[in-house]
């Protein structure tokens, strides 16, 4: 039934989208001969992909357009975005399904389908396998991101390396068959939400140092690598973080208090302050993020700190948030150690007040906006090659986060951008040695458990009852140590090699953890990783996707109303400045 109704939700957009589009259209031109000319539709995932379907079906059936005319008008219309590398991720559509709810389009599916196939036969003769492979309908499905790879002029990956890895592995033989077809648009985010509306404080320190042209046009940002060594700056700088990071904990005490296991809040708060290096990690629950790594590291630590409460010299508070799929049991477990973890600590005394855990309820864009300003380390850890793109990674570092990250996703150009001497908290496998172990069917994470003790107890604590609060939470914790050591009857043992890449993770906190000690230096390197933020907005993608893309040209504005548009946001800061205040 759930499936039933995803499908129809989907088509249900669809076909009200591109009737709204054609009715709009029609009110300007007398007719349709001129649609590919005037309007562009991005497929933005496999989701609205059955536009193609159902575009098809529109020209042929209500306006007179012949078949191979309908589809040299949709294929130039339609464009596809790919947001996942993921092989389960990729949407398919039971046949049978498609066919009794859809069968007008599930038809046009299928007569395109065998076109596509007879084209692939043509250009490689006896190749069935590559048929095979690169047909929208195989073993009772349909393969929408092959279907949306067909149908459109123009297929783009999110980051430079994702794009690479569609070329070259997950979209390879459309590549070789369609190599002009492929571009590449990095992600960005609008600097006008993330600093100017969500850090006000800081949106402010940056204007008094370079003005505001940033705000519409942001490699203006790139000047504020002149201040960073500037003491003043740095100061203000700081004390922009601190009073972020003490609006937080207000927030947090009020609509997040932790509770105990039965839900109740804790009677007693932990004595963290705005000192503490906030670390956080917010996106998706999901296994190749690596939340359960980041869940391990902090199990070290609090063994350590049981150890010798003086064994860490720097206060951490760390912030988790995201949603979970419904039926996804391992991300929910994955949850349920989070909390687990959060409340051993607050009732451990000795450690409570160095290591502070929080799991931020009903994550949304309202409570990002209390969050990152307030961040001092960004965690971008996934296993290299998984992550498309990410973009909470821009807006932390926009605000004046640096990062620990592995080389995957947009992490790779933003370093770039911020050069090495400001990046030092890269650790991990790369993409391609991932990529390799994945080929020989993994590796073996027992070596790791047992040529690292400090790993191994963290390991063990999963299902030793020292963490879990009741047989619940220990079932749960139990099927992660499974998951992490044990191969199941069809998965690897540690499929996203959380285990492999701990230690070079645990060692790299550690020089977190030295920088951090350094207030000065430390800020120098946050000015530096945001002078370097130009290239990650929102309006260069949107650049990129019209010239590349749609093959749009800006228009030139008109003098005034530039200065209209630029008054507006100034109002629109003094504005906000005065509230925070």
């Amino acid at each position: 039934m759930g499936k039933r109704i995803r499908l129809k939700q989907e088509f249900l957009l669809v076909s009200a989208s591109i009737q709204d589009i054609i009715m709009h259209y029609l009110k300007n031109h007398p007719d349709l001969s001129a649609f590919g000319d005037k309007v562009r539709i991005q497929i933005n995932d496999t989701h609205p992909s059955l536009v193609i379907a159902e575009l098809m079906r529109l020209l042929t059936k209500q306006y007179d357009f012949g078949w191979h005319e309908a589809w040299e008008t949709v294929q130039t219309v339609c464009s596809y975005s790919n947001h996942t590398i993921l092989q389960e991720s990729l949407e398919e559509w039971n046949q049978n399904r498609l066919d009794y709810l859809l069968p007008r389009q599930y038809k046009i599916i299928q007569q395109l389908n065998l076109e596509l196939c007879n084209s692939v036969r043509a250009q490689y003769p006896g190749d069935e396998e590559r048929v095979r492979r690169m047909s929208c309908i195989e073993n009772g499905q349909c393969r929408m991101a092959n279907f949306a790879i067909y149908g459109s002029h123009k297929v783009n990956g999110v980051a430079a390396l994702h794009t690479e890895i569609l070329k070259k592995s997950l979209f390879k033989d459309f590549y070789e068959m369609y190599p002009d077809r492929f571009v590449n648009v990095t992600n960005g985010v609008t600097q006008r939400r993330w600093i100017l509306h969500a850090n006000p404080r800081l949106a402010d320190w940056i204007c008094k140092r370079i003005g505001k042209g940033w705000i519409t046009h942001f490699p203006e940002i790139g000047k504020l690598a002149h201040y960073a060594k500037d003491p003043v700056s740095q100061q203000e700088f700081l004390q922009i973080k601190k009073e972020n990071k003490q609006e937080l904990i207000a927030y947090l005490r009020e609509k997040n208090p932790l509770r105990d296991a039965q839900g109740k809040v804790f009677s007693h708060s932990p004595s963290l302050d705005e000192d503490a290096l906030f670390a956080v990690q917010i996106k998706r629950i999901h296994e190749y993020k690596r939340q359960l790594m980041h869940a391990l590291h902090i199990i070290m630590i609090y063994h350590e700190l049981q150890a010798n409460p003086f064994s860490r010299k720097v206060k951490r508070m760390v912030i988790f948030a995201g949603k979970a799929a419904p039926g996804y049991a391992m991300a929910k477990n994955i949850i349920q150690l989070i909390s687990c973890i959060s409340r051993r600590i607050n009732l451990d005394s000795a450690v409570r007040n160095m290591l502070k855990v929080a799991f931020i309820e009903n994550y949304n864009v309202t409570r990002a906006e209390k969050i990152i300003p307030a961040a001092d380390l960004s965690e971008q850890i996934s296993t290299a090659g998984t992550e498309a793109s990410g973009t909470g990674n821009m807006k932390l570092s926009m605000n004046g986060a640096l990062t620990i990250c592995t080389e995957d996703g947009s992490n790779v150009e933003v370093r770039q951008e911020v050069t090495d001497q400001f990046w030092p908290f890269s650790f991990g496998a790369h993409s391609l040695q991932n990529e390799e172990a994945w080929r020989r069917g993994g590796y073996n994470p027992w070596d790791v458990y047992m040529h690292n003790p400090s790993i191994a107890k963290a390991v063990d604590a999963l299902r030793d009852r020292s963490l879990a609060f009741n047989d619940t939470e220990h079932e749960a914790l139990c099927q992660i140590y499974h998951s992490l050591l044990e191969k199941g009857s069809s998965d690897m043992a540690d499929k996203y090699f959380v285990l492999n890449d701990l230690p070079a993770y645990y060692q790299m906190q550690k020089k977190v953890e030295e920088l951090y000690a350094n207030p000065s230096l430390w800020a120098e390197y946050a000015i530096q990783n945001m002078a370097g933020m130009g290239k990650f907005s929102s309006d260069e993608a949107a650049h990129n996707y019209a010239r590349l893309i749609w093959d749009l040209k800006p228009c030139p504005m008109d003098p005034q109303e530039l200065a209209s548009v630029r008054n507006v946001y100034s109002e629109h800061d003094k504005c906000r400045i005065k509230q925070c205040s």
